[in-house]
């Protein structure tokens, strides 16, 4: 009776032994089932990242979601439906805003292009509508050579190309025209 019992089992494990080995995956069936841009990037949603200086946060970045590719060469993040950035001062206050419907980083270059109806307003009321702006995180400058407008209290004024720091604090434009206010004019000139 135990070596009947032992043949058994003997014969079940050589059975499953060569179940085993006689499996194998072809390359082609894996390549049809699982697409190789799949491999290549990662899925995030409700993202939230922080940047900071000397232990400071500087700017934080929201978007609903991001696709990080992976690619050594070139890694880049992409912000398909747009992104809503926070600028703050050393004191932790926001002083300025910029949303798009459509980003992108490039991690290597540390520069994020903006487009699609981008938006930046400062804590001063001052609003800047553009199509396309660069955000160089490594100079700390922003800017663009498309067409501009900005809204300020009591002025509007429209340009192609536009240059600022990070903050927004000091910028300038290009090739202006618009409705200007300017110190001084309309009044008496006294010697």
């Amino acid at each position: 009776m135990i070596n009947q019992k032992y043949k058994f089992s003997l014969s079940i494990f050589f059975f499953g032994i060569l179940l085993i080995t006689s499996c194998e995956n072809d390359p082609a069936e894996i390549d049809r089932i699982i697409s190789q841009d799949e491999l290549k990037y990662e899925t995030m949603k409700n993202v939230e990242l922080l940047y900071s200086d000397s232990a400071i946060l500087r700017v934080r970045l929201e978007a609903d979601s991001m696709l990080r590719y992976l690619d050594v060469n070139e890694p880049t993040q992409i912000f398909p439906a747009g992104i809503a950035v926070d600028f703050f001062d050393v004191r932790g206050r926001v002083q300025s805003e910029l949303t798009s419907k459509y980003a992108i980083r490039y991690e290597k270059k540390n520069e994020i292009l903006v487009k699609d109806s981008v938006v930046w307003k400062s804590k001063a009321n001052d609003r800047l509508e553009t199509e396309e702006l660069i955000w160089d995180e490594k100079n700390n400058k922003v800017y663009t050579k498309k067409f501009v407008k900005i809204t300020r209290p009591e002025e509007i004024v429209y340009g192609y190309g536009f240059e600022a720091d990070q903050d927004f604090t000091r910028w300038e434009i290009n090739a202006i025209t618009g409705r200007i206010k300017v110190n001084g004019l309309g009044e008496e000139l006294k010697e």
